[in-house]
């Protein structure tokens, strides 16, 4: 546990939100439902999630 790092699932967590916020809102403006735009900002805070994740990984490997 000494090496855990508290930023790297917070630092996931606001990019997958803010991401869920912005897509959601773009899609808003863009005139569809606010079911869909909900679904397709959920989406991509998916996406955004597991390619966060993916990039902070490999940054750790690299420095191990």
């Amino acid at each position: 546990m000494r090496r855990y790092n508290f930023i790297r699932p917070l630092w996931i967590l606001a990019i997958a939100y803010l991401t869920n916020i912005f897509v959601t809102n773009i899609c808003r403006v863009l005139g569809s439902s606010e079911e869909t735009a909900g679904n397709i900002g959920f989406l991509s805070m998916v996406i955004a999630a597991i390619i966060t994740f993916s990039i902070l990984n490999k940054k750790r490997k690299k420095f191990k």
